[in-house]
């Protein structure tokens, strides 16, 4: 067998620029992006920039809300801007629609006013229903009732959004 020798390792060398070059270099390219078509000057469209890099998606695998980094560009199609997304957990990817992340995201902005008046006032021996609006004395806060569940113990408990404290867990039909 023939012996192979390894290739010999080769530096690197790095030009450095000043700043004048740096200029001339950008307003070329500046140039360069415009095109004339037909005696009239058409700019070549600019990226739109994302937000953010990192996005809290539900994890199919995981079966959990987790971070997701956004991967490469934005592809347009007729459902809409899509994007892969990969979750920063389990690395599993998965494909989403911007546009309806967008869309659910100014749904959830968008808030009931609640009124004190309308308001039944919180006791933990009461019953409630989901739907029904409360108000807590202690936090001087009103909420909805969003769901109800049967802890462990076998007593009841609310789940309310609040306006100023958002989401709690409070306790009902205590005895």
């Amino acid at each position: 067998m023939p012996i192979v020798k390894a290739p010999a390792k080769v530096k690197k060398t790095v030009k450095k620029t000043d700043a004048s070059e740096t200029a001339a270099v950008k307003k070329t390219v500046k140039r360069v992006a415009k095109k004339v078509v037909d005696g009239d000057s058409a700019e070549v469209p600019k990226k739109t920039k994302r937000k953010a890099k990192y996005i809290v998606l539900y994890s199919p695998f995981l079966m959990r809300d987790t971070k997701h980094e956004l991967i490469g560009e934005p592809l347009e199609s007729d459902h809409g801007r899509q994007q892969w997304a990969r979750c920063s957990v389990s690395h599993h990817s998965q494909l989403i629609n911007l546009d309806a992340l967008a869309a659910s995201a100014e749904k959830k902005v968008t808030e009931i006013k609640l009124a004190r008046e309308d308001s039944k006032e919180y006791s933990p021996k009461s019953e409630y229903k989901v739907g029904d609006v409360i108000y807590h004395k202690t936090w001087d806060d009103v909420g909805i009732v969003r769901s109800k569940e049967v802890m462990s113990n076998g007593r009841a408990s609310l789940l309310v959004h609040f306006e100023k404290n958002k989401e709690k867990r409070l306790v009902e039909n205590f005895k």
